[in-house]
């Protein structure tokens, strides 16, 4: 059973827990309102303004970048593992262009080209041809916290996942990446990813 066939066998189960006894649908509701709010539940950015080595978005996101990185389900068992290979300009002052070169752990590839443009602010926003709209990320300390919506291939289908993804500097050369996917507020899982400047 994959991501989205659990995802919706939670949904016939909550429907099929109405028509049962009251006891039942207590403790159907109780686990819905769980899951919804664990979903929604995150980390606050500025608990990282005082955290060092301080993020410097220019810095880091330039010239070349090797990742390496995994996707988790839900349960933690791990489903894809790949590489990327990160291009990093800049185009003026404010904006960054990450060209990323995925290569799978199944011989699959593909590529996302981002454009991160910081605001006045000092907030960034960011777009990508599978990205919906736009990105939007804020940066504290050595942290940058981003949130999107993604298309995210499936089989022959696209899905609209909701990313919620945490990057923490760890050395001036070195960040790690945890990002969570959902959807309608339950988690469908989550990215590794660890990034290293040439």
């Amino acid at each position: 059973m994959n991501k989205f066939n659990a995802l919706s066998a939670t949904t016939e189960a909550s429907t099929e827990a109405l028509t049962k006894p009251m006891p039942k649908l207590a403790m159907a509701l109780g686990l819905a309102v769980t899951l919804l709010t664990s979903g929604c539940a995150t980390q606050n950015i500025q608990s990282y303004q005082n955290v060092s080595p301080t993020l410097d978005m220019h810095q880091f996101f330039s010239g070349q970048i090797d990742g390496w990185g995994m996707f988790q389900g839900r349960n933690g068992e791990v489903k894809k593992r790949f590489t990327v290979d990160i291009n990093a300009t800049h185009e003026g002052d404010d904006v960054i262009v990450l060209d990323e070169k995925f290569a799978w752990a199944d011989g699959t590839k593909s590529q996302r080209i981002w454009r991160l443009t910081q605001q006045a602010d000092g907030q960034w926003k960011g777009t990508a041809g599978d990205v919906i709209g736009e990105a939007s990320g804020q940066v504290a300390g050595n942290a940058l916290h981003w949130q999107y919506v993604l298309d995210l291939p499936v089989d022959d289908k696209t899905y609209q996942v909701n990313f919620d993804d945490w990057m923490y500097l760890i050395s001036k050369d070195v960040m790690l990446n945890r990002a969570v996917m959902s959807k309608f507020g339950v988690e469908l899982g989550s990215v590794t990813l660890s990034l290293q400047r040439k």
